[in-house]
């Protein structure tokens, strides 16, 4: 009996109420039943069409116009003349002028330096000696000749039939070469004694010196390297599509209308500019770098016959050059970022409708590129990238939207500030 009870008990605690379990599920279903009545009869949102913003761009209008193309170049400033001084005579150096040192400027016929001339002022002495004997000797010989003519003559025979020996011709003949002779080394001594004085062929400055005073030279020893500065000039590389726009100086043919150059060289942190102009046009293309070399000519660069106020230009300098070219008729020039590819450029008509076109590229440079199409008046270059451009969608022009933006300025607001509205 107690067995029995027992098992009954734990049966009883081990079993839970029915309503424990169906009330959960009672409520959740009530609850999507409510959801669901709610969510059909909620009112729709009215349904509209997608709306499609057009690409937002800038655009700028597109003019032909004359321009004169200036071409870019760099070069290294050189004298126009080099040349270095060789001594024509020996001796012993006995003079040399106070400028006498890398950098000193001299004038032309200025003297640089004296070699010992004694033993050529003797060698002109000697050879002046020597052309007055042979003229003494022709004077003789003249004589003798005429009185041999004339004792010729008394013999009643013309001179024709006279031999040669009777007339003293030979002897006289020997004495006008002799004379020529002595002539000719009096000239030659008289040309050596001058070139022991070192003059400066030209204006010039002195590149590097050699010798000083009291050192020995002989013939064929090299004196002083100088170079002309009455003008310098800079051999300018120009690529083979630039050339058809410069107005190069051609042969045997005025320089006036030759392309104006403007040399740009810096000291410093400074930048000066010198006006140029180009002087010739080699010719030729160099065979490695296919490029033409033009030259442009800077006057007086050391400045010692102007008042130029921009500082020397000294040579071995590296400098810049813009060179003006010709001026063409009817270019258009685009934004070389508005172009795509090769030739493509976008632009956009009066109902702001994308239009796709190829041009015929006339020249390039770092910013632009030329055209002589004509392209309509209608038509504005669209400047802003476009991601899928297709020709004929439609676009928004950054000018329309300026000009809404402006209208909705004007447009009055409301103010929270304004004590006459309602609370």
């Amino acid at each position: 009996m107690d067995e029995t009870t027992d098992k009954s008990k734990k049966t009883n605690k081990r079993m839970v109420p029915l309503r424990y379990v169906l009330t959960p599920i009672v409520l959740i279903f009530v609850a999507i039943v409510i959801v669901v009545i709610l969510a059909v009869t909620a009112p729709k949102p009215a349904k509209k069409p997608p709306e499609i913003n057009a690409p937002l761009v800038q655009v700028i209008k597109l003019d032909s116009q004359d321009i004169t193309f200036n071409i870019s170049s760099q070069g290294t400033v050189t004298p126009r003349t080099e040349t270095r001084l060789i001594s024509e005579v020996s001796g012993v150096i006995t003079n040399v002028a106070d400028k006498f040192n890398v950098g000193g400027f001299f004038s032309k016929g200025e003297t640089l330096l004296v070699i010992d001339d004694i033993s050529y002022t003797a060698a002109v002495l000697q050879a002046q000696s020597q052309k007055d004997a042979a003229t003494a000797t022709l004077i003789e010989e003249q004589a003798k000749s005429d009185q041999k003519k004339e004792e010729w003559l008394l013999s009643g025979k013309p001179l024709e039939q006279a031999p040669v020996l009777a007339l003293r011709i030979p002897q006289l003949q020997q004495a006008k070469a002799g004379l020529k002779a002595a002539q000719a080394n009096l000239q030659d001594a008289k040309i050596k004694l001058k070139r022991t004085v070192i003059k400066a062929p030209y204006d010039a400055l002195v590149k590097a010196k050699s010798v000083d005073i009291g050192q020995y030279v002989s013939m064929g020893s090299a004196l002083a390297s100088v170079f002309a500065v009455d003008y310098a000039e800079v051999r300018l590389p120009i690529k083979q599509n630039d050339i058809l726009f410069l107005n190069l100086p051609r042969v045997n043919q005025s320089q006036n209308n030759a392309s104006k150059v403007d040399i740009k060289f810096q000291l410093g942190n400074a930048t000066f500019s010198i006006s140029s102009q180009l002087t010739r046009y080699e010719g030729e293309v160099d065979p490695a770098s296919r490029v033409h070399y033009v030259i442009a000519q800077i006057n007086d660069p050391y400045q010692i016959k102007s008042d130029r106020k921009s500082p020397e230009l000294r040579m071995g300098m590296y400098v810049n050059a813009n060179i003006s070219g010709k001026k063409m008729a009817a270019i258009t020039s685009i934004p070389r970022s508005s172009v795509y590819g090769e030739n493509t450029i976008y632009l956009v008509d009066s109902d702001n409708k994308l239009h796709i076109e190829k041009i015929s590229v006339f020249r390039t440079d770092a910013e632009h590129v030329y055209t002589r199409d004509i392209i309509d008046a209608n038509l504005q270059l669209v400047i802003t990238k476009l991601s899928t451009p297709v020709n004929g969608m439609a676009l928004r022009l950054t000018s329309d939207t300026s000009d809404k933006s402006a209208k909705n300025a004007k447009a009055p607001t409301p103010s929270v500030n304004n004590p006459e509205q309602g609370e």
